[in-house]
C-alpha cells in the first residue's frame, strides 16, 4: 500500500483508502496548480498528495509556518489568533501570491491555508478546531471546524484535517468531490464562500500589491509585468510618455508597460472614478501596471531587477536627500534598491530653456553602475502633463 494514505486505516476503511487515492489521482488530471501553507495539522494531506503520481503538476510548494515568527513572515503581521478564519484567509492570500509568482504560463493557480489546534501530549483548555482556507483569482472560501473535544487523538483529528485539505483543493479544481470528513454530532463545521471584490477595490484596500492591466482591458492581480517599467502620474497621458517608452524599447530591446501608484507621498490616494479616468488614456496596445507603491523604494522591492524609466527631473528628486528624511536614509535606501538588482533609463528634460540630462544629475558615489542615459538624439520631448494640465491641452 502506497504513502499516500498511510494513517486512513487509523479511522477509516480500505474503501476510505481508495476513495482518498481516486480524489487526489482527480486533483492531479486538473489543470489547477497551487501552493499549501498548512500549520497545526494537515500534513497527512501533503504525504497523500505527494505520494501519488502526477503530484507535479498540481503542487507549485508546500510551506510550514509552525514557530510564530515563521507566521508572521508568512502572512506579513503578527495575527490577532492564530488559529482563526482571518489568519486562514492571510495564509491561503500569502499563498495565492506565491503561486502566481511560481506558476508558469497561464494556469489556473490557488492558494491554500490550514491553520489548526488539535489533540497533543499535554491538556488544551480551549477548543480543537482548524481553518482552511482556499483562495483563488475569483473566490475565497473558508472551512472552520470545531471538533467534538476528547473523542478522537491526535492522529484522528489530523486525519480529519487532511481530508477537508483535500476536499478543498478538489472544490477549487473544479472537482465535485465525495469523500466523507468522518465527522460526528458533537463536531462542527461551518463553511464560508465568497466573491472577491474587483481588482481595483483589493488594490485599493490593500489586499493585492500590484495589478497588471492588460491591452485587452483585463486585469490580473499581482500577475507578471513586463521588464521595463515608466511609473507616472499620466494625468493626462501624452506624446512624450510614448515617445519615451519607445526610445526604452530601443535602447533596451525589452517589452515595457506604464506604472501608475494609486498612492501618493503628500497627496489622498485616487479614487476608483479617477483610476478609470487615467486609465481610459490608455490605448488597445498598452500594458498599465497599477501599484500603492508611491517611492521607488517600494517600486523596487515589488520588482526587483527591472528597469525604470524615468525624466531627468524625476531623477534629480531619486538622489535628493530631503525626500528620504536624510542623507543616511538615502544611502540606505539606495542600497536597497541597488541589491534588488534595479536599473534606471535617464532621459533628458528641458528646464528655463536649457537641456538637462544625466550628467547633471548629482548621483551619490558607488551608484552610478545603476543609471544609463537615452542620448537627446534618441528621445527628447519638451512638453509635461503639468503643462497640459496648465493650458487645458491634451494628450
Amino acid at each position: 500500500m502506497p504513502l499516500a494514505c498511510d494513517g486512513i486505516a487509523e479511522t477509516g476503511s480500505a474503501e476510505d483508502m481508495d476513495d482518498c487515492l481516486t480524489l487526489v489521482q482527480k486533483i492531479h488530471d486538473s489543470p489547477q496548480q497551487g501552493v499549501l501553507a498548512v500549520s497545526g495539522a494537515g500534513t497527512n494531506a501533503i504525504a497523500w498528495i505527494m505520494g501519488v503520481a502526477g503530484a507535479s503538476r498540481t503542487v507549485l510548494e508546500v510551506v510550514i509556518p509552525y514557530a510564530s515568527n515563521s507566521m508572521i513572515d508568512w502572512v506579513g503581521r503578527e495575527p490577532d489568533q492564530y488559529v482563526s478564519v482571518e489568519n486562514g484567509r492571510d495564509m491561503a492570500r500569502a499563498a495565492y501570491r506565491r503561486a502566481l509568482h511560481l506558476r508558469e504560463g497561464t494556469e489556473p493557480v490557488l492558494g491554500l491555508g490550514c491553520t489548526a489546534t488539535i489533540a497533543t501530549d499535554r491538556p488544551k483548555r480551549g477548543d480543537h478546531r482548524a481553518v482552511v482556507a482556499a483562495w483563488d483569482a475569483v473566490t475565497t472560501t473558508t472551512w472552520s471546524l470545531t471538533f467534538h473535544k476528547g473523542l478522537r487523538d491526535r492522529v484522528g483529528e489530523e486525519d480529519v484535517v487532511s481530508r477537508l485539505i483535500l476536499l478543498a483543493l478538489a472544490e477549487f479544481s473544479g472537482l465535485n468531490p465525495e469523500l466523507e470528513l468522518g465527522l460526528t454530532m458533537g463536531d462542527s463545521l461551518e463553511v464560508e464562500r465568497a466573491a472577491r471584490p474587483e481588482p481595483l477595490e483589493e488594490l485599493r484596500a490593500g489586499e493585492v500589491r500590484w495589478l497588471v492591466r492588460h491591452p485587452d482591458g483585463s486585469m490580473d492581480a499581482e500577475g507578471t509585468t513586463p521588464p521595463v517599467l515608466l511609473p507616472g502620474s499620466f494625468n493626462p497621458l501624452h506624446t512624450g510618455h510614448r515617445e519615451m517608452m519607445e526610445a526604452a524599447g530601443q535602447a533596451t530591446g525589452q517589452p515595457g508597460a506604464f506604472e501608475l501608484s494609486v498612492t501618493n507621498v503628500d497627496k489622498p490616494p485616487l479614487e476608483k472614478a479617477e483610476i478609470l479616468r487615467r486609465l481610459n488614456h490608455f490605448g488597445p496596445d498598452d500594458t498599465v501596471v497599477l501599484t500603492r507603491a508611491e517611492t521607488f523604494q517600494k517600486k523596487a522591492a515589488l520588482f526587483p531587477r527591472s528597469v525604470f524609466l524615468l525624466g531627468w527631473d524625476t531623477a534629480i528628486r531619486l538622489v535628493a536627500p530631503r525626500y528620504y528624511g536624510g542623507e543616511s536614509e538615502m544611502m540606505l535606501a539606495l542600497s536597497e534598491i541597488m541589491a534588488g538588482g534595479t536599473k534606471f533609463l535617464v532621459a533628458g528634460r528641458s528646464e528655463s530653456g536649457v537641456f538637462r540630462t544625466l550628467s547633471d544629475v548629482n548621483i551619490p558615489a558607488g551608484f552610478a553602475q545603476m543609471f544609463t542615459e537615452i542620448a537627446e538624439a534618441e528621445f527628447r520631448h519638451d512638453i509635461s502633463s503639468t503643462e497640459l494640465r496648465q493650458t487645458g491641452s491634451g494628450g
